[in-house]
């Protein structure tokens, strides 16, 4: 078997890779492991969204706790045995295809939290949708690949795009890991369960332009900062150089090791001088 991790990542939020299996299903069949993330996402009374609920281990005790839960699941033969199970709204449909704002809106749920086991292959896809979606849940408890997790978090220290994109609107933080010998069919990699919190206040910066410039830093790994936006933006290194150590940041530094408050600040100056593209 190939060892190597499946990321499923978008162009923002890092590398993507093919489906692994079909629908990208290995689900969950540990009843503690289900308590425990049910446990975690503290959603007494609470709206719940439920992506993928498979078979609905998990389901069960979201049910239990949640003042209302609402299932979108991919699969027709398995929302027929959800329905079987539980008096709970399913919607057939991929998450990615969906019009979430217009369901949302329908279920009057605005105010909600999202907790699920997430396909390993868009996991990054669906983080994305539900930061920039119109209504963002407040709080997000994900069952994710172990090394998408820890990027996400910058377990190492080392920053990433990923990372960037998720603490841009949200701060993260890894629960527990879950092994692999918890899922049938076992997957090639281990699990971890992620919290990821909504911020009140997001960066001052527009999206669009902050993530430009994010990508433009990180777009030669191994290369210095300055390098990077000099040649990305066709600005003399010197110029770069200066806007960089304005706000007081090292221009031989590299992308990863930068945080969200950093490409704040230099975004700020770049606009200010006229450099931000």
């Amino acid at each position: 078997m190939n060892p190597r991790p499946n990321l499923g990542v978008s162009p923002r939020f890092g590398l993507g890779r093919k489906m692994p299996t079909k629908l990208g299903q290995n689900f969950l069949t540990n009843e503690e492991v289900a308590q425990k993330i049910a446990n975690s996402a503290n959603i007494k009374g609470d709206n719940v969204l439920e992506i993928g609920s498979g078979k609905g281990i998990l389901t069960k005790y979201l049910a239990k706790s949640a003042g209302k839960v609402l299932a979108v699941e991919i699969d027709r033969n398995l929302i027929e045995l959800l329905k079987k199970k539980f008096s709970i709204k399913i919607v057939e449909g991929d998450i990615l295809k969906i019009n979430l704002p217009k369901l949302i809106e329908g279920e009057n749920f605005q105010n909600y939290k999202v907790v699920a086991n997430l396909p390993y292959y868009i996991t990054s896809k669906i983080i994305r949708l539900l930061l920039e979606t119109k209504y963002p849940p407040a709080e997000m408890i994900l069952m994710v690949q172990k090394e998408v997790g820890e990027r996400i978090v910058a377990l190492d220290g080392k920053e990433s795009i990923l990372s960037i994109s998720v603490k841009f609107y949200a701060e993260p933080e890894i629960l527990f890991s879950v092994s692999r010998d918890n899922f049938e069919p076992v997957p090639e990699v281990d699990s971890v369960v992620i919290r990821i919190k909504r911020k009140i206040n997001l960066p001052e910066a527009p999206a669009s332009k902050f993530f430009a410039l994010v990508r433009a830093g990180f777009s030669a790994k191994r290369k210095m900062l300055v390098n990077n936006l000099a040649s990305s933006f066709h600005i003399p290194k010197s110029e770069i150089a200066e806007i960089i150590k304005k706000v007081g940041i090292d221009p031989a530094i590299r992308a990863e090791k930068l945080k969200v408050e950093d490409w704040v600040k230099l975004y700020g100056a770049l606009k200010n001088q006229g450099s931000e593209k």
